[in-house]
């Protein structure tokens, strides 16, 4: 019996290295989901095991680093990636893992430095926080921290300070997000190597939500391979983001999940 090789798919390919979220709210599986809502193919490497509902956070268990990378290139090998999107890491030999994985590379890679849980659970230390500007920035096209993880990272006070700094350690383009204290805003800084800078205001949605930073990242990795240009792909996935929001479902007893299939729901 003979085998015919089948036609290349037409979708894009995304490569998503995070953790692995249970409730499916944030992580992998937000990844996934949102990937899928834009059209493209995810291809996945998990950091970490979490242990975590909607309510609480209890304990990450990194994985080994040379496994991840063995099963990471094997990936690459094989698969032409178009984007590349980093969640959570889980330690600092994951970080050296991932710097060996990208530093070759030329797909974009959009970074969303989760240094601490929306439920508190906190990822990162000062040594974590120094690999990723030393190790990970010089190859990041997009960076996606809050205000306070843009200050964590950077040392500095201000949006504009922290994004300076960002530039100086070789990230292409930073959007921080809430970047600004309103209690009926949110308002999104994002700047650009080329020296433009654009602020992006959204109202503020009730309630708490898991997940949120995964979508919007998945979704700028997503646009970034549909070869949308990087201001009107970033600007798109943040009106997704505020859609999922909008359309979340409350499947626990903590925070709602983003609805990344709201236009399906629409229907």
């Amino acid at each position: 019996m003979t085998t015919m090789n089948k036609p290349s798919p037409n979708k894009p390919v995304v490569l998503v290295l995070a953790g692995h979220d249970p409730s499916g709210g944030a992580g992998i599986q937000a990844d996934i989901e949102t990937l899928a809502a834009h059209g493209c193919i995810a291809t996945s490497v998990i950091t970490s095991l979490t242990a975590q509902n909607t309510q609480l956070f209890s304990y990450h268990l990194p994985q080994a680093a040379g496994d991840f990378l063995t099963q990471a290139r094997l990936v690459v090998d094989d698969v032409n990636i178009d984007a590349c999107k980093i969640g959570a890491i889980g330690s600092q030999e994951l970080i050296r893992a991932i710097h060996e994985l990208i530093a070759d590379e030329t797909f974009p890679v959009i970074l969303d430095p989760v240094l601490q849980s929306t439920t508190g659970h906190n990822f990162s230390n000062e040594e974590v926080c120094s690999l990723i500007s030393e190790l990970l920035l010089p190859f990041t096209t997009v960076i996606t921290p809050n205000r306070e993880e843009a200050m964590q990272l950077t040392g500095t006070l201000t949006p504009q300070a922290a994004a300076e700094k960002f530039f100086e350690l070789g990230c292409k383009n930073i959007l921080i997000t809430d970047a600004e204290a309103s209690e009926i805003k949110i308002i999104n800084h994002l700047y650009q190597e080329n020296g433009q800078t654009r602020t992006f205001t959204y109202d503020r949605l009730p309630g708490n939500f898991h997940g949120s930073g995964c979508t919007l990242t998945s979704a700028i990795s997503a646009n970034l391979a549909n070869k949308i240009d990087l201001p009107t792909a970033i600007e798109q996935a943040q009106v997704f983001t505020w859609n999922s929001l909008k359309h979340g479902l409350k499947l626990g007893k903590g925070q709602m999940h983003p609805n990344r299939f709201f236009k399906q729901s629409e229907i």
